[in-house]
């Protein structure tokens, strides 16, 4: 099966990934149901916000991370300060459950996708989605970017905290594998990351570097109040917008404190569907709705004078006024020299059938 997004994407329509990651254990936790119900729920109130996939991350903390590996986000947020422990708390789904989130996700119409962060969710994902997601953490990881792209599927492929040379390197590496459409999605690696270190403009050198790939944005900012920071990436050039996502932003630790919930993720839909309507086309022609005014706010040559059958015109004789429905004063230089066929009186808007 093709991916939905994907083709979207292609035809350069946006595209918007709610990244529920392992949120759901969190919002279980909240509500007392269980990790998958809760992440059911998300799914299907993704679905009604009219989000079109959802993304998950499918990792173990063993095989992620060494004991000793610091954190990376901020504490202030997220109080557990080593790597490992943090994943060890939310890595108990494996095939089985990303089975039945990707049922159903297909059940309610909806793209299912996950992050995989090691060799066996990468085998065990490729029956369950379409697209495969390289993390910003492992665009450097060269090996593991060739398996994946040994599986010849699409990519997103996040490109935080990298330079440009590390970015031609991967994207070598998968060209090498996988004709699949790529997207690339500017992402900065800093959590949450401050509305000043968005670095917007990059999107656009990636857009300009990389013309045949989809250019996208992996957004860790905190939800602002009129979506400022989508709508400006969407107008830079991101058609594929990937944020994390929640059922409650108030929420302690993990990824709740910089994701967008409902209401924001409606508010970055309706922003977005608002600037598709404003944008309009790239043709170089007047709207149809114009041609009224076309016709009555442009200008006619008129007589300045009272003009007798059988006089030649001279410039003197003329002036430029509305509506625009006689000769239009670009045609001057051909009016000029030209005898009159009638009494022409002042104030008269020229016609060609008055002249010859």
């Amino acid at each position: 099966m093709k991916s939905k997004i994907i083709e979207r994407a292609s035809a350069g329509k946006f595209v918007l990934i709610a990244e529920i990651g392992v949120n759901y254990y969190d919002i279980a936790k909240k509500m007392n149901i269980s990790p998958m119900d809760a992440a059911k729920l998300m799914i299907k109130e993704a679905k009604d916000a009219g989000i079109h996939a959802v993304k998950f991350q499918s990792y173990k903390a063993d095989t992620l991370a060494a004991k000793e590996s610091p954190a990376y986000w901020d504490t202030t947020e997220e109080s557990t300060t080593s790597q490992f422990e943090l994943f060890k708390k939310f890595d108990s789904f494996s095939y089985n459950e990303y089975k039945e989130l990707s049922e159903y996700c297909d059940y309610l119409g909806i793209e299912f996708l996950s992050t995989s962060f090691d060799i066996e969710s990468a085998d065990y994902l490729f029956d369950l989605m379409n697209v495969y997601k390289i993390s910003s953490s492992d665009l450097s990881n060269l090996p593991f970017v060739e398996y994946i792209a040994k599986k010849n599927k699409p990519i997103l492929l996040s490109v935080g905290a990298s330079n440009e040379e590390e970015i031609k390197q991967t994207l070598n590496v998968i060209r090498k594998y996988n004709n699949q459409p790529i997207v690339l999605l500017h992402c900065v690696l800093e959590y949450p990351t401050p509305y000043e270190h968005a670095n917007l403009n990059k999107i656009v050198s990636l857009k300009n570097k990389y013309p045949d790939l989809i250019i996208g944005y992996s957004d860790h900012t905190k939800p602002d109040k009129d979506a400022d920071i989508i709508k400006t990436a969407y107008n830079l050039g991101a058609i594929v917008i990937e944020k994390h996502f929640t059922l409650d932003k108030t929420l302690k630790g993990n990824d709740h404190y910089h994701a967008m919930d409902v209401d924001d993720a409606k508010k970055i839909i309706s922003g977005i569907e608002f600037i598709n309507k404003i944008r309009g086309s790239y043709e170089l022609k007047y709207l149809d709705s114009e041609i009224e005014a076309r016709k009555n706010a442009r200008r006619s040559l008129v007589a300045a004078c009272n003009i007798k059958k059988g006089d030649i015109i001279t410039k003197e004789m003329l002036t430029f006024k509305r509506p625009g429905t006689g000769i239009s004063p670009s045609e001057i230089e051909n009016v000029i020299g030209k005898t009159a066929k009638q009494d022409i009186s002042k104030d008269t808007i020229l016609q060609n059938s008055m002249l010859c």
